[in-house]
C-alpha cells in the first residue's frame, strides 16, 4: 500500500503538533541548569510514567523486538515482562537514595559515594555510549524502518530519514531541554501504543478467517506454538538463521539469572532512563510515574513482539521455515540471508491501511524522536554536569551551562548522524545491541548495588572492580565467538556470561574493600534508615497487581 496523502498530512500533522507542544511547554524556561536538565523538577507522575517509556521504546523495540518475535517467539517479551518487576526495586530501593541525594545525573552518585576519579571515567564512558552505540543504533534502525515502509527499501530514502529524524528530536529537544522531552513524551506514548495496536490488530485481522483478532491469535497459535513458549529449552526454538533461541534466551535465566543484570543496570543506572525520576516534583510522585511505566510495560509485548510472531506465519512454508521461494523477498538479504528486523516494517507496508497508517508511521517517529531526544538531553547533562563544569569552567553561569549542554547535544547528533550509516546487517539488532551492552553493565552494576547497600564498599575496590570486569567479561566471548576452541574457554550464553561476571566483580570488590578498609565501615558509605524506603499505599497496591499479572503470564506460558 502507498503512503497516501491523507497518511502524509496525519504525519506532518503529528511533527507540528509535537514541535508546538515542545516549545510551548518550555516557554520562559532554560535560564537555569535545573530548568533545562531536570524540568525545574516540576514532573508529575502521569508524566514521568509516560516518559519513561517513551525513552524506553524507540526503533530498537519496534523494530529489533519484532525482529527478535520472528526468529525466536514471545521469549524475548522477558525484557518487557521483567523490567516491570525491575521498575518496582527501582522505586522502591533507588529512588529514595537518588533523591535524597540531589542527583543531576548517575555520575554524581558515583562522586557522592567513591570520588572524583571514578566518575569522571564513567562520565566519559556514558557520553561516548550514548553517541556512539544509542544515537546511532537509534537512528540507524529508525531510518531503515522509514525507508522500508515509506520507500521502496532499497535505500533510495535511507539518509533523507536520518537528517529528518534527527532534525525533528533536535527541534525541540535542544531549545527546550527535559521539559520539552517529557511533555512531548505524553503525547508520544497514547501514539505508539495506539499505533502498535493497530498494526498488530490489522495483522491478526488479515491472518485470521473470519477477520476477527482473538480467531487470529487462535491460528497464530496453533500454526506455531513453540514461537509461545516463555522458557525456552535447547533445540525448542531454532531462528531462520539456524540458531538456537535457547543460546540468546537460556531457560530460567530470563527470571532468575543474568537478565536482572541487564534489566538493573538500565533501569536503574543508564542516565536517559532515570533522568526523569530526578525531575519529580517529589519522591512519591516519581514511585507512582514508576508504577504507570510498570503496566505499561506489561502491556508492550502485544505491540512489539506479537506483529513479529504473525509476519513468522504470514511467510512461513507448509513446513514452518522461512525459505526465499516462500516468504516475502523483503526478508532476505543479497547474501540470501534472513532479515528478521523487516517483520514491522513489512506487516505496516502491506496490511496497514491508508489513514491508519499515517497514524502508525507517526507512532514509528513518535517511538525514534523520543528516544533521541531524551538521549540527546541526558548526553548533554551528563557533559556538562559532569566534565565541562569541573573540569573547564568551574564558574560558569547558570546560563553558560544551558548553552553547553545545547551545543554539546547538537555535535553529538552530528557525529551520529555521521556514523549512523556505517552500520548494516546486524541480525536481530535488539539482541546484538543486548550482547554487546553485557560486556560493560555487569561491572558497572556491581559497583552500584556495592555503593548502595554495602557501606564497606571503597573507592578503589570500585576502580578494581571496573577494571577487571572487562577482561572478565572478555574471557567468556572467546568461545562463543569462534576465537579459541581450548576447553579453558568456556562457551556460555550471554546472559550467564553476564550473571557471572557480576559475580566475579563484586567478589573482588568485597575483597579489596576487606584487605584495605580491614573490616570497616568506608567514610564514603551511605548510611540507610527503614523509614527511606516506606512507600505509598499507591505504590503498594499497584506493585502487587503488576506481580499478580507476571505470575499469571508466565504461568499461561510458560
Amino acid at each position: 500500500m502507498e503512503f497516501a496523502l491523507l497518511d502524509k498530512l496525519i504525519f506532518i500533522g503529528y511533527g507540528l503538533l509535537i514541535i508546538g507542544i515542545g516549545l510551548w511547554v518550555s516557554r520562559g524556561k532554560g535560564k537555569s541548569s535545573e530548568d533545562y536538565f531536570l524540568a525545574s523538577k516540576s514532573l508529575p507522575w502521569w508524566a514521568i510514567g509516560a516518559s519513561l517509556i517513551a525513552a524506553n521504546i524507540s526503533a530498537e523495540q519496534f523494530i529489533g523486538m519484532s525482529g527478535s518475535g520472528f526468529a525466536i517467539g514471545l521469549a524475548i517479551a522477558s525484557y518487557e515482562w521483567m523490567a516491570a518487576l525491575t521498575l518496582l526495586i527501582v522505586g522502591k530501593f533507588f529512588l529514595p537514595i537518588f533523591i535524597e541525594k540531589k542527583l543531576y545525573t548517575i555520575p554524581q552518585f558515583i562522586e557522592v559515594r567513591y570520588g572524583t576519579n571514578l566518575k569522571t571515567i564513567l562520565a566519559v564512558f556514558w557520553v561516548c555510549l550514548f553517541v556512539f552505540v544509542n544515537l546511532t543504533s537509534v537512528l540507524y534502525l529508525g531510518a531503515t524502518a522509514l525507508d522500508t515502509i515509506l520507500g521502496t527499501g532499497d535505500g533510495s530514502i535511507f539518509m533523507y530519514a536520518i537528517f529528518g529524524l534527527a532534525l525533528f528530536a533536535a527541534a525541540y529537544s535542544l531549545y527546550g531541554g527535559l521539559s520539552a522531552v517529557a511533555w512531548t513524551d505524553v503525547v508520544q506514548v497514547v501514539l505508539l501504543v495506539v499505533g502498535g495496536l493497530i498494526t498488530t490488530f490489522m495483522a491478526l485481522s488479515h491472518i485470521s478467517d473470519d477477520g476477527g483478532v482473538i480467531s487470529g491469535m487462535v491460528k497464530v497459535y496453533e500454526a506455531v506454538p513453540e514461537k509461545f513458549s516463555m522458557i525456552l529449552e535447547k533445540g525448542e526454538v531454532i531462528s531462520p538463521g539456524g540458531r538456537d533461541a535457547w543460546w540468546d534466551l537460556p531457560g530460567l535465566a530470563v527470571i532468575v539469572g543474568g537478565m536482572w543484570v541487564a534489566n538493573l543496570y538500565y533501569w536503574g543506572f543508564n542516565q536517559y532512563i532515570i533522568q526523569r525520576t530526578l525531575a519529580a516534583k517529589s519522591l512519591k510522585e516519581s514511585q507512582k510515574g514508576i508504577i504507570l511505566a510498570g503496566f505499561i510495560k506489561l502491556l508492550m509485548p502485544l505491540l512489539v513482539v506479537v506483529p513479529g510472531i504473525v509476519a513468522y506465519v504470514m511467510n512461513m512454508d507448509p513446513n514452518g521455515q522461512i525459505t526465499a521461494g516462500h516468504a516475502d523477498p523483503s526478508f532476505f538479504s543479497r547474501a540470501g540471508n534472513v532479515i528478521n528486523d523487516n517483520a514491522s516494517p513489512w506487516l505496516i507496508k502491506e496490511f496497514v491501511p491508508t489513514g491508519a497508517k499515517g497514524l502508525v508511521v507517526s507512532a514509528l517517529a513518535a517511538a525514534i524522536v523520543s528516544s533521541l531526544a531524551s538521549m540527546l538531553n541526558s548526553t548533554a547533562t551528563i557533559f556538562t554536569m559532569d566534565i565541562y563544569k569541573p573540569y573547564f569552567q568551574k564558574k560558569a553561569s547558570e546560563r553558560g551551562l544551558v548553552r553547553v549542554g545545547r551545543v554539546s547535544a547538537s555535535l553529538a547528533l552530528v557525529v551520529a548522524i555521521l556514523l549512523a550509516p556505517q552500520l548494516a546487517n546486524l541480525g536481530q539488532v535488539f539482541q546484538y545491541i543486548q550482547e554487546y551492552t553485557g560486556v560493560v553493565s555487569p561491572g558497572i552494576l556491581a559497583v552500584f548495588m556495592l555503593g548502595l547497600f554495602w557501606k564497606k564498599t571503597t573507592n578503589n575496590a570500585a576502580i578494581w572492580g571496573i577494571l577487571a570486569s572487562i577482561p572478565i567479561a572478555f574471557y567468556f566471548k572467546v568461545a562463543p565467538n569462534g576465537w579459541s576452541t581450548s576447553p579453558m574457554f568456556l562457551n556460555l550464553p550471554f546472559m550467564h556470561q553476564m550473571m557471572i561476571t557480576w559475580i566475579l566483580v563484586m567478589l573482588v570488590m568485597v575483597v579489596i574493600s576487606y584487605v584495605e578498609g580491614k573490616g570497616r565501615d568506608y567514610d564514603k558509605g551511605i548510611v540507610l534508615e527503614k523509614s527511606m524506603f516506606r512507600t505509598s499505599p499507591a505504590f503498594n497496591i499497584g506493585g502487587f497487581l503488576i506481580c499478580l499479572i507476571l505470575v499469571a503470564l508466565y504461568a499461561i506460558f510458560w
